[in-house]
């Protein structure tokens, strides 16, 4: 506990050091019953499975609370800090015992260091899939700009996966709203290749497969030019330039028409 509380990079943000106190006391009593055995190599047997299930709940709990590898593997390497100094302490009047000791338990922690950093590393990994999902979701929103007529705007790449859920998302709505009209809006996609440009057909072919004609915005002069260098056939595909003219065109085709009144006028036709 000395060894960890010294530590400059103590997180008592994320942890209180009770918490710590405890984890602590039930990694080293786990520790304790597993070398009363005395094995000290093979962190796989059965003897270890305690110490070795709660090194692994403690770096999955820690991943998750947003802690770094290296302060999730310093929890461990405190305690070989810490009984290297009592061996040295104990053993120092026969170096022969105090080297192979010092020897044994510094490969045993060293195990339990790898087995605690893998299962960190597994533990951050779903949390970056998991926000990865989450924000998926949240950078494609179908919008109901008008009756008869959603708007997707995508931001960022588009690959297989995006475009999936992409495809789920807005397909829902066109059944949800009985829309006929969808407009794409790629003006924030950074920049638009061959896959890129299949995946919005496949969006396209799908919307209207479902009875829905669909309208791709926010082509920019650079994304044009990749288009047409790449081959690219979009000629049966609505297409515009900005959000705006894609929902006027979306009017047209619903037979809307919007226009400005000028209040003035009213106002003068009644003196």
């Amino acid at each position: 506990m000395q060894n960890q509380l010294s530590d400059a990079g103590l997180r008592d943000d994320l942890m209180t050091n009770d918490e710590l106190l405890r984890q602590s006391e039930e990694m080293l009593d786990a520790l304790l019953r597993a070398i009363a055995t005395g094995n000290f190599d093979d962190i796989y047997a059965t003897e270890y499975e305690t110490i070795t299930d709660t090194l692994r709940d403690i770096s999955i709990t820690r991943a998750r609370q947003g802690f770094s590898p290296r302060e999730t593997a310093q929890y461990v390497l405190s305690l070989k800090k810490a009984v290297v100094e009592v061996l040295e302490q104990e053993r120092s009047d026969d170096y022969i015992t105090l080297y192979k000791e010092s020897t044994s338990i510094n490969t045993l922690l060293d195990n339990l260091s790898i087995v605690t950093f893998e299962t960190f590393i597994k533990g951050r990994e779903e949390v970056i899939l998991r926000q990865t999902d989450e924000i998926s979701e949240i950078s494609t929103p179908v919008i109901r700009v008008w009756n008869g007529i959603l708007a997707l705007p995508i931001i960022g790449t588009l690959d297989s996966a995006r475009t999936q859920v992409v495809m789920e998302n807005l397909l829902q709505e066109i059944v949800n709203t009985g829309s006929n009209i969808a407009i794409l809006d790629i003006s924030g996609v950074p920049a638009v290749d061959s896959l890129v440009a299949q995946h919005l057909i496949k969006t396209v072919s799908a919307t209207r497969l479902m009875g829905a004609e669909c309208i791709i915005s926010g082509i920019r002069a650079e994304i044009a030019q990749t288009i047409v260098h790449l081959g690219i056939d979009l000629s049966n595909i609505k297409t515009k330039a900005t959000l705006a003219s894609a929902l006027q065109l979306a009017f047209s085709m619903t037979n809307v028409e919007v226009r400005r009144i000028d209040k003035n006028v009213g106002l003068r036709g009644t003196r």
